[in-house]
Protein backbone atom coordinates (compact mmCIF):
# COMPACT_ATOMS: atom_id res chain seq x y z
CA UNK A 1 0.00 0.00 0.00
CA UNK A 2 0.93 3.31 -0.89
CA UNK A 3 3.01 5.04 2.37
CA UNK A 4 1.51 8.40 1.44
CA UNK A 5 -1.06 9.63 3.43
CA UNK A 6 0.69 9.26 6.81
CA UNK A 7 -1.13 7.56 10.05
CA UNK A 8 -0.64 8.14 13.55
CA UNK A 9 -2.26 6.62 16.28
CA UNK A 10 -1.78 8.53 19.82
CA UNK A 11 -2.43 6.73 23.02
CA UNK A 12 -0.74 3.93 25.30
CA UNK A 13 -3.84 1.75 26.12
CA UNK A 14 -5.19 -1.75 24.86
CA UNK A 15 -7.19 0.08 21.86
CA UNK A 16 -4.20 2.08 21.03
CA UNK A 17 -2.62 -1.16 21.10
CA UNK A 18 -5.33 -3.04 18.76
CA UNK A 19 -5.00 -0.09 16.25
CA UNK A 20 -1.30 0.18 15.83
CA UNK A 21 -1.78 -3.69 14.95
CA UNK A 22 -4.25 -3.14 13.03
CA UNK A 23 -2.18 -0.44 10.99
CA UNK A 24 0.25 -2.50 10.57
CA UNK A 25 -0.87 -5.56 8.15
CA UNK A 26 -1.11 -2.81 5.85
CA UNK A 27 1.60 0.38 6.12
CA UNK A 28 5.19 0.28 6.01
CA UNK A 29 5.34 3.45 8.78
CA UNK A 30 2.85 4.42 11.41
CA UNK A 31 3.72 7.46 14.02
CA UNK A 32 2.67 6.05 17.83
CA UNK A 33 2.38 9.08 20.85
CA UNK A 34 2.50 7.24 24.12
CA UNK A 35 3.29 9.54 27.25
CA UNK A 36 5.06 6.72 28.81
CA UNK A 37 8.73 7.03 28.54
CA UNK A 38 9.11 3.27 30.02
CA UNK A 39 6.67 1.89 27.71
CA UNK A 40 8.02 3.51 24.91
CA UNK A 41 11.33 1.99 25.72
CA UNK A 42 10.27 -1.59 26.49
CA UNK A 43 8.51 -1.38 23.78
CA UNK A 44 11.16 -0.50 21.19
CA UNK A 45 13.38 -3.42 23.05
CA UNK A 46 11.07 -6.10 23.92
CA UNK A 47 8.62 -5.54 20.54
CA UNK A 48 5.59 -5.21 22.68
CA UNK A 49 3.59 -3.07 24.77
CA UNK A 50 4.43 -3.61 28.82
CA UNK A 51 0.90 -2.81 29.91
CA UNK A 52 -1.73 -3.64 27.12
CA UNK A 53 -1.88 -6.24 25.16
CA UNK A 54 1.72 -7.32 25.93
CA UNK A 55 0.87 -10.89 23.51
CA UNK A 56 0.95 -8.50 20.63
CA UNK A 57 4.43 -8.52 19.14
CA UNK A 58 5.33 -5.58 16.66
CA UNK A 59 7.98 -5.14 13.83
CA UNK A 60 9.11 -1.74 15.41
CA UNK A 61 10.73 -1.53 12.43
CA UNK A 62 7.46 -0.35 11.20
CA UNK A 63 6.72 2.15 14.23
CA UNK A 64 7.57 5.37 14.93
CA UNK A 65 7.29 5.70 18.47
CA UNK A 66 7.50 9.07 20.13
CA UNK A 67 6.97 11.26 23.99
CA UNK A 68 6.46 14.45 21.64
CA UNK A 69 2.70 14.68 20.89
CA UNK A 70 3.76 17.70 18.69
CA UNK A 71 6.81 15.41 16.67
CA UNK A 72 3.81 12.44 16.00
CA UNK A 73 1.36 15.14 14.93
CA UNK A 74 3.80 17.12 12.72
CA UNK A 75 4.94 13.87 10.58
CA UNK A 76 1.28 12.13 9.69
CA UNK A 77 -1.94 13.36 7.78
CA UNK A 78 -4.46 10.91 9.41
CA UNK A 79 -4.54 10.88 13.12
CA UNK A 80 -6.43 8.64 15.02
CA UNK A 81 -6.94 9.38 18.92
CA UNK A 82 -7.32 6.57 21.51
CA UNK A 83 -6.89 8.22 24.18
CA UNK A 84 -9.49 8.01 27.16
CA UNK A 85 -11.83 10.78 26.97
CA UNK A 86 -11.18 11.77 30.47
CA UNK A 87 -7.19 12.38 29.72
CA UNK A 88 -7.90 13.54 26.37
CA UNK A 89 -8.05 17.72 27.39
CA UNK A 90 -4.96 17.31 29.40
CA UNK A 91 -2.57 15.57 26.27
CA UNK A 92 -4.72 18.14 23.70
CA UNK A 93 -3.12 21.36 25.93
CA UNK A 94 0.51 19.99 25.41
CA UNK A 95 -0.30 20.45 21.24
CA UNK A 96 1.58 23.69 19.84
CA UNK A 97 1.56 22.77 16.15
CA UNK A 98 -1.81 23.28 13.71
CA UNK A 99 -4.68 20.39 13.25
CA UNK A 100 -6.43 22.34 11.05
CA UNK A 101 -4.59 20.36 7.71
CA UNK A 102 -5.17 16.93 9.34
CA UNK A 103 -7.82 14.28 9.38
CA UNK A 104 -9.08 13.47 13.11
CA UNK A 105 -10.63 9.90 13.36
CA UNK A 106 -11.91 9.51 17.18
CA UNK A 107 -11.14 5.73 18.25
CA UNK A 108 -12.13 7.29 21.92
CA UNK A 109 -15.29 5.98 23.55
CA UNK A 110 -16.63 8.30 25.69
CA UNK A 111 -17.27 12.15 26.50
CA UNK A 112 -15.10 15.37 27.07
CA UNK A 113 -15.82 15.91 30.38
CA UNK A 114 -14.31 19.87 30.00
CA UNK A 115 -16.52 20.37 26.93
CA UNK A 116 -19.85 17.61 27.89
CA UNK A 117 -19.29 17.10 23.89
CA UNK A 118 -18.43 14.06 22.23
CA UNK A 119 -14.74 13.67 20.35
CA UNK A 120 -15.88 14.82 17.19
CA UNK A 121 -17.70 17.70 17.95
CA UNK A 122 -15.06 18.95 20.39
CA UNK A 123 -12.64 18.91 17.65
CA UNK A 124 -14.82 20.63 16.03
CA UNK A 125 -15.27 23.38 18.10
CA UNK A 126 -12.26 23.75 19.58
CA UNK A 127 -10.14 23.39 17.55
CA UNK A 128 -12.04 24.37 14.35
CA UNK A 129 -11.37 21.43 11.97
CA UNK A 130 -14.51 20.41 9.73
CA UNK A 131 -16.65 17.80 10.35
CA UNK A 132 -15.77 16.34 6.65
CA UNK A 133 -11.78 16.16 8.51
CA UNK A 134 -13.47 14.15 11.41
CA UNK A 135 -14.37 10.63 11.58
CA UNK A 136 -15.26 7.90 14.20
CA UNK A 137 -13.66 4.53 14.84
CA UNK A 138 -16.09 1.99 16.34
CA UNK A 139 -17.21 -1.48 16.86
CA UNK A 140 -18.25 -4.08 17.49
CA UNK A 141 -14.30 -4.93 18.55
CA UNK A 142 -12.71 -5.34 21.82
CA UNK A 143 -8.66 -5.14 21.78
CA UNK A 144 -8.32 -8.18 23.28
CA UNK A 145 -9.87 -10.14 20.47
CA UNK A 146 -8.03 -8.11 17.89
CA UNK A 147 -4.94 -9.36 19.31
CA UNK A 148 -5.83 -12.81 19.24
CA UNK A 149 -6.71 -12.11 15.62
CA UNK A 150 -10.36 -13.00 15.96
CA UNK A 151 -12.56 -12.01 13.59
CA UNK A 152 -14.13 -8.70 14.18
CA UNK A 153 -15.79 -6.21 13.07
CA UNK A 154 -15.45 -2.04 12.95
CA UNK A 155 -17.83 0.79 11.40
CA UNK A 156 -15.92 3.75 10.01
CA UNK A 157 -17.59 7.07 9.58
CA UNK A 158 -16.53 10.07 8.56
CA UNK A 159 -18.86 12.59 6.49
CA UNK A 160 -16.55 12.51 3.46
CA UNK A 161 -16.52 9.11 2.14
CA UNK A 162 -13.48 8.94 0.27
CA UNK A 163 -12.00 9.10 3.64
CA UNK A 164 -13.72 6.88 5.40
CA UNK A 165 -12.73 4.04 2.74
CA UNK A 166 -9.08 5.10 3.09
CA UNK A 167 -9.20 3.94 6.78
CA UNK A 168 -11.19 1.07 6.26
CA UNK A 169 -8.82 0.15 3.78
CA UNK A 170 -5.91 0.92 5.88
CA UNK A 171 -7.23 -1.39 9.07
CA UNK A 172 -8.67 -3.96 6.98
CA UNK A 173 -7.41 -7.51 7.26
CA UNK A 174 -8.02 -11.30 7.21
CA UNK A 175 -9.58 -11.03 10.58
CA UNK A 176 -10.66 -7.29 10.46
CA UNK A 177 -14.12 -6.64 8.26
CA UNK A 178 -15.14 -2.65 7.93
CA UNK A 179 -18.38 -0.86 6.75
CA UNK A 180 -18.68 2.65 6.11
CA UNK A 181 -21.26 5.36 7.84
CA UNK A 182 -21.80 8.91 7.78
CA UNK A 183 -23.40 8.79 10.73
CA UNK A 184 -20.54 10.85 12.69
CA UNK A 185 -22.43 12.31 15.70
CA UNK A 186 -24.64 8.98 16.24
CA UNK A 187 -22.31 6.36 15.94
CA UNK A 188 -20.02 8.51 18.22
CA UNK A 189 -22.55 9.13 20.87
CA UNK A 190 -23.84 5.56 19.94
CA UNK A 191 -20.04 4.42 21.48
CA UNK A 192 -20.55 6.53 24.53
CA UNK A 193 -23.89 5.40 26.03
CA UNK A 194 -23.42 1.38 25.29
CA UNK A 195 -20.34 1.71 28.36
CA UNK A 196 -23.55 3.37 30.39
CA UNK A 197 -25.47 -0.11 29.49
CA UNK A 198 -22.47 -2.00 30.54
CA UNK A 199 -22.19 -1.01 33.74
CA UNK A 200 -26.14 -1.44 34.15
CA UNK A 201 -25.62 -4.77 32.97
CA UNK A 202 -22.11 -5.57 35.51
CA UNK A 203 -24.40 -4.42 38.41
CA UNK A 204 -27.43 -6.55 37.60
CA UNK A 205 -25.39 -9.13 36.93
CA UNK A 206 -22.85 -8.41 39.85
CA UNK A 207 -26.57 -8.63 42.35
CA UNK A 208 -27.37 -11.83 40.91
CA UNK A 209 -29.74 -11.13 37.88
CA UNK A 210 -29.74 -13.77 35.33
CA UNK A 211 -29.90 -13.71 32.02
CA UNK A 212 -33.92 -13.92 31.90
CA UNK A 213 -33.21 -10.25 32.86
CA UNK A 214 -30.11 -9.13 31.06
CA UNK A 215 -32.04 -9.42 28.17
CA UNK A 216 -34.95 -7.15 28.67
CA UNK A 217 -32.20 -4.37 29.83
CA UNK A 218 -30.50 -4.88 26.65
CA UNK A 219 -33.35 -5.03 24.79
CA UNK A 220 -34.77 -1.97 26.78
CA UNK A 221 -31.18 -0.27 25.84
CA UNK A 222 -31.27 -0.14 22.60
CA UNK A 223 -34.73 1.67 22.71
CA UNK A 224 -33.17 4.03 24.95
CA UNK A 225 -30.26 4.93 23.11
CA UNK A 226 -32.42 5.05 20.51
CA UNK A 227 -34.68 7.92 21.61
CA UNK A 228 -31.56 9.64 23.26
CA UNK A 229 -29.57 9.96 19.67
CA UNK A 230 -32.82 11.03 17.46
CA UNK A 231 -33.75 13.80 19.97
CA UNK A 232 -29.93 14.84 19.57
CA UNK A 233 -29.37 14.61 16.28
CA UNK A 234 -31.95 13.15 13.93
CA UNK A 235 -31.31 11.43 10.56
CA UNK A 236 -31.81 8.13 9.38
CA UNK A 237 -30.29 4.92 10.88
CA UNK A 238 -30.78 1.81 11.56
CA UNK A 239 -29.84 1.22 15.53
CA UNK A 240 -30.14 -2.71 15.05
CA UNK A 241 -26.80 -2.32 12.64
CA UNK A 242 -23.80 -3.24 14.26
CA UNK A 243 -22.02 0.16 15.21
CA UNK A 244 -25.14 0.72 17.67
CA UNK A 245 -27.09 -2.70 18.81
CA UNK A 246 -23.76 -4.65 18.22
CA UNK A 247 -21.66 -2.72 20.28
CA UNK A 248 -23.83 -2.82 22.73
CA UNK A 249 -24.17 -6.13 22.94
CA UNK A 250 -20.34 -7.24 23.01
CA UNK A 251 -19.88 -4.60 25.49
CA UNK A 252 -22.87 -5.62 28.16
CA UNK A 253 -22.25 -9.54 27.78
CA UNK A 254 -18.47 -9.70 26.93
CA UNK A 255 -15.65 -10.68 29.84
CA UNK A 256 -13.23 -8.42 28.34
CA UNK A 257 -15.64 -5.02 29.03
CA UNK A 258 -14.15 -2.99 31.37
CA UNK A 259 -17.37 -1.49 31.31
CA UNK A 260 -19.28 -4.61 32.95
CA UNK A 261 -16.41 -5.15 34.64
CA UNK A 262 -16.56 -2.27 36.87
CA UNK A 263 -20.46 -2.16 37.15
CA UNK A 264 -19.77 -6.09 38.59
CA UNK A 265 -17.86 -4.64 41.28
CA UNK A 266 -20.63 -1.92 42.04
CA UNK A 267 -23.11 -4.77 41.89
CA UNK A 268 -21.11 -6.73 44.68
CA UNK A 269 -21.01 -3.72 46.93
CA UNK A 270 -17.58 -2.21 45.60
CA UNK A 271 -17.68 1.15 46.17
CA UNK A 272 -16.92 3.64 42.89
CA UNK A 273 -13.89 4.61 44.28
CA UNK A 274 -12.82 1.17 45.18
CA UNK A 275 -13.78 -0.18 42.36
CA UNK A 276 -11.83 1.81 40.27
CA UNK A 277 -8.60 1.61 42.41
CA UNK A 278 -8.74 -1.97 41.69
CA UNK A 279 -8.95 -1.79 38.00
CA UNK A 280 -5.89 -1.26 35.75
CA UNK A 281 -8.34 0.64 32.52
CA UNK A 282 -10.28 3.26 32.48
CA UNK A 283 -14.21 2.96 32.38
CA UNK A 284 -15.47 5.47 30.29
CA UNK A 285 -18.81 4.63 30.91
CA UNK A 286 -18.45 6.40 34.74
CA UNK A 287 -17.72 9.69 33.08
CA UNK A 288 -20.17 9.17 30.59
CA UNK A 289 -23.39 8.48 32.83
CA UNK A 290 -22.75 12.07 34.53
CA UNK A 291 -22.71 13.63 30.52
CA UNK A 292 -25.36 11.95 29.29
CA UNK A 293 -27.40 12.83 32.33
CA UNK A 294 -26.54 16.54 31.75
CA UNK A 295 -27.19 16.20 28.34
CA UNK A 296 -30.64 14.82 28.89
CA UNK A 297 -31.36 18.48 31.42
CA UNK A 298 -30.52 20.24 28.52
CA UNK A 299 -33.09 18.55 25.89
CA UNK A 300 -35.36 18.53 29.00
CA UNK A 301 -35.38 14.23 27.97
CA UNK A 302 -37.04 12.24 31.06
CA UNK A 303 -37.41 8.71 29.47
CA UNK A 304 -33.66 7.31 29.90
CA UNK A 305 -34.64 5.26 33.11
CA UNK A 306 -31.42 2.83 32.63
CA UNK A 307 -28.97 6.33 32.61
CA UNK A 308 -30.72 7.70 35.31
CA UNK A 309 -30.04 4.39 37.43
CA UNK A 310 -26.59 4.47 37.00
CA UNK A 311 -26.38 8.15 37.46
CA UNK A 312 -27.80 7.73 40.71
CA UNK A 313 -26.10 4.68 41.85
CA UNK A 314 -22.11 6.18 40.35
CA UNK A 315 -22.73 9.92 41.85
CA UNK A 316 -25.36 10.07 44.10
CA UNK A 317 -24.30 7.19 46.58
CA UNK A 318 -28.25 5.44 45.92
CA UNK A 319 -27.93 2.07 46.60
CA UNK A 320 -28.26 -0.56 43.94
CA UNK A 321 -30.37 -2.67 44.66
CA UNK A 322 -33.14 -0.20 45.71
CA UNK A 323 -32.34 1.55 42.37
CA UNK A 324 -32.75 -1.96 40.47
CA UNK A 325 -36.10 -2.63 42.20
CA UNK A 326 -37.28 0.39 40.75
CA UNK A 327 -36.06 -0.05 37.51
CA UNK A 328 -37.26 -3.46 37.21
CA UNK A 329 -40.70 -1.21 37.02
CA UNK A 330 -40.13 0.49 34.54
CA UNK A 331 -38.52 -1.80 31.58
CA UNK A 332 -40.88 -4.17 29.32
Amino acid sequence: MDKSPKFAVLGGGSWATAIVKMLTENLDEIGWYMRSVYAKEHLLNAKHNPNYLSSVEFHTEQLKISNDINEIISEADYLIFAIPSAFLSKELEKINVSLKDKIVFSAIKGIVPETGLIVGEHFHKEYDIPFENIGVITGPCHAEEVALERLSYLTIACADEKKAKLVAKCVSSDYIKTKISDDIIGTEYAAMLKNIYAIAAGIAHGMGYGDNFQSVLMSNAIREMKRFIKRIHRMKRNINNSAYLGDLLVTGYSVFSRNRMFGNMIGKGYTVKSAMMEMNMVAEGYYAAKSARLINEKFKSRNTPIIDAVYEILYNGKEAKKVFKKLTDRLD
